[in-house]
């Protein structure tokens, strides 16, 4: 695999969550899966820029699909009239995958999300916010006490973007289908 090239990724602009009018809703069986596949390879673009490998940005639409069929999948739409239709989000709660998890990721209480991404040109108005608020309430619902969530490590921004959230490292871990090492990170919810 080759190695991601040092870059510094631009900042993530913190979120403001009165801004979005977003509706969020589970998956349906209409919901594109097309639609969902070109919003992850836009909004992982940032870190492919930079030598990044996240099966995200490069899954195909058989692969989204299984995703999200072994998930509780949420989308995100725009309020307003010409963006109703269109997936603006995506996240994925307690993936089940064909591989080997992070220990953390199997712990008692703990709930994780997965392929989580706002589009580029909506980010920053609270979308992303509204996504994982609904994660965590979900996750609650279940029983969990925790969520967490397996990041890029040489993404920076993207770790000051979580612990701004109040998530903090917990284990690295080193998925069979990236380039990177990953950061576990977990918060109490």
């Amino acid at each position: 695999m080759d190695k991601p090239r040092p870059s510094r990724l631009p900042p993530i602009t913190e979120t403001k969550p009165d801004q979005a009018p977003v509706t969020v809703r589970r998956f349906l069986t209409g919901d594109s899966i097309e639609e969902i596949t070109h919003l992850l390879h836009r909004a992982y673009a940032r870190q492919k820029a930079i030598g990044l490998d996240p099966l995200a940005g490069r899954q195909d639409y058989a692969r989204t699909l299984d995703r999200v069929l072994n998930s509780e999948c949420f989308l995100a739409f725009m309020d307003h009239e010409q963006d109703n239709q269109r997936i603006v989000g995506v996240i994925l709660l307690n993936e089940h995958e064909q591989v080997t998890f992070p220990e953390y990721f199997l712990r008692d209480g703990v709930a994780h999300f997965a392929m989580f991404a706002v589009d580029p040109t909506l980010q920053a108005i609270g979308v992303g916010t509204r996504l994982l608020d609904t994660c965590v309430r979900r996750a609650r619902e279940l029983g969990n006490t925790q969520m967490a969530l397996s990041m890029a490590k040489p993404d920076a921004a993207l770790l000051r973007y979580y612990e701004r959230r109040g998530y903090e490292q917990v284990q690295e871990w080193q998925w069979p289908y990236t380039n990177y090492v990953s950061l576990i990170l977990a918060k109490d919810i």
